[in-house]
């Protein structure tokens, strides 16, 4: 009889490290190249990340390549909510709400310091509502659907707001035909962080991972898949393996390297944008739902620090998927939809940053991509190829799991999945009260690092020039940069200002300004020559311009 293998002894580490985890792209690229490995995952983004931990907590040896950086496609372009889904009950989704919420608690639990609970607020407006009066009570069912598919998870159900109350939460709303609110409860994450999150502790649980790492091929031996052909650094590197895991979204569309035989799933990437403005425009402390007159369509906005951004859209797209860009009509139709509902005003100069992503819906052409359920698809080859598509941020974990489910199969060796209470890095022994509460930790970093903050500060402690805010405005120190490119795989300006924070959606033109100190310290860190350096600014500020000239009118997409 045939004795399960013994899980790796890395499996009881302690995930409450007392140095920082290194992300070492260099001793991840030797490993490519000698070892062979049960699983390469190809897509950085949260589906292929999750994979990547899942298979190394069953001790699968694994390897993850990302063609840019983890999170620079759709998951770092995401709505930041981690949520059931109301309007998925609206369509009759229910499994997909009760799943998504029983998700929700578990990032919740696992990745405490980066998931934070949101209240979200529904005015109920007389005329020219998302929903008036008459149809309040069939929405308050809705919630009362939703608090009894896993709301009450959150310890608090939702709630009637008289008129006041709603003015309480964003007094700017405008007080004509508003007859109250309704109040429920979800969490929202800085998605960019939490896929690099999982990334990370799936190298610290042994996975070999690289970001700027393009995979040209699968190769195949046999009738089986037998590695992946990748483009490291300007040349080839064969990276050999057992089976291969495709999890790529919404570019699935372009670059499928399934064999000719097998039927492909309709990919249909949908656009969603969003905008950031000042908060003191909007001055909302929760998330609010707006009407957008003359569409369907919902839009929301969120506080987040200063700022508040207002989203999405949900139109097909055809563009190139490098480069969606939310256009100046997508600005107009979201700032309308905010004057309409708030006693505001707001022009294109008020948007210091916005945001474009596509969604990998899988379905085929026709219909509005809104009423589109948003499932996920995982397709077995004979030749042991595995493709997996589609899903939300919510229920990234839980795709993972069936996807290392069928490489299992594929492999005849499986292992039990361990990421339902497995903590992410900077999760363990986390306590956001205790933290701040203590003095000597700025909220920012303790909802970015959790437990890992004291690196980040022990940083600020050898070297007190640390703690100069990077870009005006900010809360984002140069220590976090040194980090970052120390300990995050961080490897251009971009992938600081646009990822490791956020400074670009939430100060676009200021963190242009950055752009050269973030250059200098990376050149520093990294060993970069001087004209590596310039070639990162000017290729950050001709992004930055790009998207800029695109949102008011020019170069269309």
């Amino acid at each position: 009889m045939k004795l399960p293998e013994r899980r790796p002894r890395r499996q009881a580490r302690d995930l409450s490290p007392t140095t920082p985890v290194r992300l070492d792209r260099e001793e991840s690229i030797a490993r490519f190249e000698q070892e062979t490995f049960d699983l390469v995952v190809v897509g950085g983004g949260i589906t292929g990340a999750y994979v990547a931990l899942d298979a190394a907590l069953r001790g699968y040896r694994v390897a993850l390549l990302e063609k840019d950086d983890f999170a620079s496609g759709t998951s770092s372009k995401s709505s930041k909510m981690v949520h059931g889904g109301l309007r998925y009950i609206e369509q009759g989704n229910l499994p997909l709400v009760r799943h998504s919420l029983l998700e929700r608690q578990r990032l919740r639990r696992n990745a405490g310091h980066l998931v934070q609970r949101l209240p979200f607020l529904f005015p109920i407006l007389s005329v020219d509502g998302i929903f008036d009066r008459r149809l309040a009570k069939g929405f308050e069912s809705l919630l009362w659907s939703y608090d009894l598919a896993g709301g009450w998870r959150e310890g608090v159900l939702h709630r009637k707001l008289s008129p006041e109350e709603v003015l309480a939460q964003c007094p700017l709303f405008k007080e004509d035909n508003l007859d109250g609110g309704l109040m429920y409860y979800d969490a929202r994450v800085d998605d960019a962080r939490l896929t690099l999150t999982v990334a990370r502790t799936a190298a610290f649980h042994g996975a070999a991972i690289a970001n700027h790492t393009k995979a040209a091929s699968v190769l195949r031996s046999g009738g089986k898949v037998s590695g992946v052909l990748a483009e490291v650094d300007g040349r080839e590197v064969t990276i050999r393996s057992r089976s291969v895991v495709v999890a790529v979204g919404s570019w699935l569309r372009d670059w499928d390297p399934a064999s000719a035989d097998v039927d492909k799933p309709s990919i249909r990437p949908a656009k969603g944008v969003h905008i950031a403005v000042p908060w003191e425009k909007i001055q909302n402390s929760c998330t609010v739902t707006i009407p957008v007159p003359g569409r369907t369509r919902r839009a929301t906005i969120t506080r987040w620090g200063n700022t508040s951004y207002l989203g999405t859209t949900d139109d097909d797209y055809e563009g190139d998927l490098d480069e969606p860009y939310c256009t100046e009509e997508d600005m107009h139709f979201l700032l309308d939809g905010a004057m309409t509902a708030l006693n505001t005003d707001l022009s294109p100069s008020d948007v210091v940053g916005s945001i474009a992503g596509t969604r990998p819906l899988v379905a085929p052409p026709g219909g509005k991509t809104v009423e589109v359920k948003r499932n996920h698809e995982i397709r077995t080859d004979q030749d042991g190829l595995v493709t997996v598509v589609g899903g939300k941020l919510t229920t990234a974990r839980h795709m993972a799991e069936q996807t290392v489910d069928a490489v299992g199969a594929v492999l005849d060796k499986k292992h039990r999945c361990a990421t339902m209470k497995a903590p992410l890095l900077g999760a363990a022994g986390y306590d956001a009260q205790a933290a701040v509460a203590s003095g000597g930790l700025p909220a920012h970093l303790a909802e970015r690092f959790g437990t890992e903050s004291r690196f980040v500060s022990g940083l600020i402690a050898e070297d007190p020039r640390l703690a100069t805010p990077i870009v005006g405005g900010l809360p984002y120190t140069e220590a976090e940069v040194v980090y970052a490119a120390r300990h995050e795989m961080a490897r251009t300006v971009d992938d600081v200002l646009s990822r490791r924070t956020r400074a670009r959606l939430m100060a676009r033109n200021a963190s242009g300004e950055a752009a050269a100190r973030v250059g200098e310290i990376l050149g520093s860190e990294l060993g970069l020559s001087h004209l590596d350096v310039k070639a990162q600014v000017d290729d950050y500020l001709g992004q930055i311009h790009k998207e800029e000239s695109v949102l008011m009118g020019a170069n269309q997409k």
